[in-house]
């Protein structure tokens, strides 16, 4: 009913009467309501398999006495036309789309399938998009662009201006024609930005985690992978093609994973695999303490810092520089003896607070030159256009000096989580920039998203398995620096009615069944936002910078002065 437009404004009665009347012409046996289904682009394509497999039915008993003979003498002849194919005498063919069918009926009954929202993002107005009818604006509240960039006009230009010069793609994978300097120049600005030797870019992060620990462990003799729980579905499926023995630790539990470290031998190869910021629970891992046992038992880190890059530390590299904000500050680069230079791997995107696409790990030259050399999800991929690449440049090196983005950003998530605080909309306890409410239903969650966006103009995904775990479903919400007090207030104001109207849950609710998901759990530590108060006191005076451009001719971001 939901999915067909006739269905969905169609009276019932006028269905009951069109399913008992008289068939039209062109299907004198059927149902008027028969006849409209004919007519319909989709419903008429499934009949009309229906009708064949029916066909084939009845002529199956003669079909059963043909036999297929073929000449082995006879040569082929590969210019000849083609005969038509018979299925094997006594063989039913398989049902492909009955099993399709079968397998997302799965889903629907799970309530796990999944529904994609036409959301147009306007580039000068974001947060403003425009959904399949471009007079319907709304306020987007779950962008992965979390700072804007893919709308500052130092980006916008520098790729425009690319995009006039070398052209729409990159020719081919990095081997055969598609290695440029713009290539090199942001490997090597990625590389500085994590204090590291080398980085390798690619097509997404998702294919960089995939891609670097299937490979690393590979080569790795007897090596086995320690993974975080909640790790990512990149480092998961990059940890299966490895086929390494893998040991699982409870999430961010640093006595659960030295207690199974602890069952190896210090010589054996080993990767430990875990997040900054995990993306839906908003929760930080322990990065000072992980390094330190890697140390100890002999192990590598492999740090994913997607959802952190450009968010945090005073030039945007991650929690990993956050954590020696103020030694950072003072000197950014290598060697300063902070966290930063401990890490072994470090992973990130360019397509959530870089605002453009794409990923890449930064680590030792002998690492990335190794996987360059034997990764296929490097060597055999496409390499990013050179507009991609200098959009995604000119973002870093924006965000190496800017603050202000950062500043505004953390401002709003606190405004954002206190408000949802005092109304005890339950928001899952966390110190990053990630605002997850709670619904804790997969239909209730749908039900809450569709709201919000028909009666509200608010865009805000629902999240649901097995993005996380059944009965922890959740509206994850993003705030960003151009979301404005106002459209703070409309957002506070719509989950509060919708709270009210469908009865869901509030955090009191959570804490008398004893708990779900971080919300009403009873004596829980108080959490600290990672960005201090006096670190954004003290970048809001030096938090606007100069801005510079990869080309010429390119405008600063409103507020933001391009002085030489």
């Amino acid at each position: 009913m939901k999915t067909c437009p006739f269905l969905s404004r169609t009276p019932v009665q006028s269905l009951r009467q069109l399913a008992s009347g008289n068939g039209a012409a062109a299907c004198p046996n059927a149902s008027a309501l028969m006849s409209k289904a004919t007519a319909c682009p989709v419903m008429g394509k499934a009949l009309g398999v229906r009708q064949h497999h029916t066909t084939s039915a009845n002529t199956q008993s003669s079909e059963a006495t043909a036999t297929v003979s073929v000449d082995p003498t006879t040569p082929s002849t590969p210019n000849a036309p083609m005969k038509s194919a018979m299925p094997v005498t006594g063989q039913t063919v398989f049902d492909y789309e009955s099993q399709y069918a079968q397998e997302l009926e799965k889903k629907h009954r799970d309530r796990s399938y999944r529904y994609f929202n036409n959301i147009n993002r306007l580039a000068k107005e974001f947060p403003a998009a425009h959904t399949g009818d471009v007079s319907n604006r709304v306020t987007v509240w779950c962008s992965n662009d979390y700072l804007g960039q893919g709308r500052n006009p130092c980006v916008v230009g520098t790729m425009k201006q690319t995009l006039d010069r070398y052209g729409a793609g990159a020719g081919g994978t990095r081997n055969i024609a598609g290695n440029a300097d713009l290539h090199l120049r942001l490997e090597s600005e990625l590389a500085d930005l994590h204090h590291k030797e080398a980085a390798l870019v690619f097509s997404s992060c998702y294919v960089a985690n995939d891609a670097t620990l299937s490979t690393l462990a590979a080569k790795l003799p007897g090596c086995v992978i320690f993974s975080d729980s909640l790790n990512h579905a990149s480092m998961i499926q990059g940890i299966r093609h490895s086929r390494a023995p893998k040991v699982i630790f409870k999430h961010n539990d640093v006595a659960d994973l030295e207690a199974k470290l602890q069952h190896y031998p210090v010589s054996t190869p080993k990767i430990i695999a875990f997040e900054s910021v995990y993306s839906m629970s908003g929760t930080v891992g322990h990065i000072r303490e992980i390094c330190q046992l890697a140390k100890q038992y002999g192990a590598i880190t492999f740090l994913d810092e997607v959802h952190a890059v450009g968010m945090y530390g005073p030039r945007g590299a991650g929690v990993a520089e956050h954590l020696d904000y103020e030694a950072n500050l003072a000197a950014p680069h290598a060697g300063n003896g902070s966290v930063l230079d401990e890490i072994d791997i470090i992973t990130g995107t360019l397509g959530k607070a870089y605002g453009v696409v794409g990923g890449y790990i930064a680590a030792s030259a002998s690492l990335v030159d190794m996987i360059r050399s034997y990764a296929p999800g490097f060597i055999f991929t496409t390499s990013l256009p050179p507009s991609v690449v200098a959009g995604s440049l000119a973002s870093v090196q924006y965000l190496k000096l800017s603050s202000k983005e950062r500043v505004m950003q953390q401002i709003n998530t606190r405004l954002l989580k206190a408000r949802l605080a005092e109304l005890q909309i339950p928001v899952v306890p966390n110190p990053s920039h990630i605002v997850p409410v709670l619904v804790g239903d997969a239909e209730l969650c749908k039900r809450a998203s569709d709201s919000l966006l028909t009666d509200h103009e608010i865009y805000v995904q629902a999240i649901n398995y097995p993005t996380v775990p059944r009965g922890e479903e959740r509206l994850r919400i993003t705030p960003t620096p151009g979301h404005t007090p106002d459209m703070t207030q409309k957002l506070v104001v719509a989950l509060a009615t919708l709270w009210k109207q469908y009865k869901f849950k509030y955090t009191q609710d959570w804490a008398n069944e004893g708990g779900k998901a971080g919300v009403g759990v009873e004596n829980a530590e108080a959490v600290k936002p990672l960005w201090t108060d006096h670190q954004l006191l003290s970048e809001i005076p030096n938090g606007i910078h100069q801005c510079h451009c990869e080309t010429q001719n390119v405008s600063a971001p409103a507020g933001i002065p391009a002085t030489a």
